[in-house]
């Protein structure tokens, strides 16, 4: 073989390796030239949103999901009106994990679903995109991380405020509170109050009722499968789709609908995100044991004295400092009792980039910034002060057996019971 014969030869080898790998026959490998696919599960809300309902380039959405038939009539039209889409429309999740023209699966249900889907997704060879809560219960965010893990499997939790977005009523980014806690300008313990004055009463009252009466499920609805591993509950309207947030059965309330918003930024900003805290302190009225409630302040303290404080009802105090140290308080607006914080912290480093494109860790495989490890350990604050309202005392937990110390009734809600035929 002369020299042209050899160039040509291995031009045409060079060729062959940008091939999609599906076209090869193999789905899991994604070279970077691919197109990636997305599925849906969930289009009556959130996943029908324009920030996830989308179709382009580096990732096209080719299936949806819904028992909900009329949600689902509703996203197929606007896939094809908006993105130009014929999207594949599936009944049965289960059908859509199934399908080789998806590669990513997002999931936008109720929480009581997540933990299912993102181990049967998983276990199906599927990358995931989660919506908050990660998971309803602690040992559903066990069995995520353990499928994830086992699968080689890339995992996003959907809430972005540890990465570059101005936080939550801070009027200042969390890379710039992350640096300055990491100077330890500020001594140590670090107290931190998230108050209704930095918009976490949001959605505070997101509650149930407590005297719902049996109606006729709509012959568009599969209630049975909206259910799905929750307890069986007559049908009423105030149960499904928008207001399923205030019964413990599918989610937590408003505290669990922006708790990990809240909480997961500040557990990055004071390093915690390979533990738990130590401890839950509840001031509420009784809980119902079908209807979630208010409450009124919820503590977390950390083994090295760290703490966090949600005001709940009455705000908290309005001139409360963010975060406060043995040797100086930040406000909102980054306003810092240390005299010349800024210029001072350019004497620091920043904070370690993250990865924080999704697609990106998906072609090449490296963990996302906010994945199913350190989002198990902000989910698990968040079911932590669920549980401690639910039971309405304060608890006191083991961040490395995952476990509540001394309270079997506590323990009893890490893992609940499921529905026949579904287990995770």
């Amino acid at each position: 073989m002369d020299r042209k014969e050899f160039l040509t030869a291995v031009g045409g080898l060079a060729l062959f390796t940008i091939v999609p790998s599906k076209v090869l026959g193999g789905s899991r490998h994604i070279a970077p030239s691919d197109q990636l696919t997305k599925g849906i599960i969930g289009v009556g809300g959130i996943g029908r949103s324009s920030l996830h309902f989308s179709s382009d380039e580096s990732c096209r959405l080719t299936a949806i999901c819904d028992v909900d038939a009329n949600h689902l009539q509703a996203a197929a039209n606007q896939a094809k009106e908006r993105l130009n889409e014929n999207v594949v429309t599936y009944h049965d999740y289960r059908d859509l994990i199934k399908d080789t023209n998806v590669d990513i699966v997002h999931i936008a249900t109720p929480p009581h679903w997540h933990g299912i889907m993102a181990v049967d997704a998983a276990n199906a060879g599927k990358d995931v995109f989660c919506e908050k809560p990660m998971t309803r219960t602690i040992g559903e965010g066990k069995k995520v991380m353990e499928a994830m893990k086992q699968n080689g499997r890339i995992f996003r939790l959907n809430t972005w405020f540890r990465f570059t977005d101005t936080f939550y009523g801070l009027g200042t980014q969390v890379s710039l509170l992350k640096k300055l806690v990491d100077t330890g300008l500020l001594g140590w313990p670090l107290k931190v109050t998230i108050s209704g004055f930095t918009g976490f009463n949001w959605k505070f009252f997101w509650v149930g009722k407590d005297n719902l009466s049996p109606q006729i499920v709509p012959a568009h609805l599969d209630y049975d499968m909206w259910l799905g591993p929750a307890p069986y509950k007559p049908y009423n309207e105030h149960r499904v789709h928008q207001t399923f947030r205030g019964y413990w059965d599918y989610d937590g309330g408003g505290l669990a609908d922006m708790g990990q918003h809240y909480l997961d930024p500040v557990q990055y900003i004071l390093g915690k995100d390979d533990t738990s805290p130590v401890s839950v302190e509840i001031d509420a009225p009784q809980q119902h044991h079908d209807a979630v409630g208010t409450w009124r302040r919820i503590s977390f303290r950390y083994d090295d004295g760290c703490e966090i404080i949600l005001e709940g009802e009455d705000n908290g105090d309005p001139n409360a400092a963010y975060i406060e140290g043995p040797n100086g308080k930040v406000y909102k607006g980054f306003e810092c009792t240390i005299p010349n914080i800024m210029s001072r912290l350019n004497d620091y480093p920043d904070p370690k980039p993250q990865n924080t494109d999704f697609l990106d860790c998906v072609r090449t495989r490296k963990k996302f910034a906010l994945n199913e490890v350190n989002g198990f350990r902000s989910s698990t604050l968040v079911n932590m002060g669920v549980v401690a309202l639910r039971l309405n005392r304060a608890l006191k937990f083991d961040p490395i057996t995952l476990s509540f110390i001394g309270d079997d009734e506590a323990n009893r809600l890490i893992n609940q019971p499921m529905r026949s035929p579904w287990k995770i």
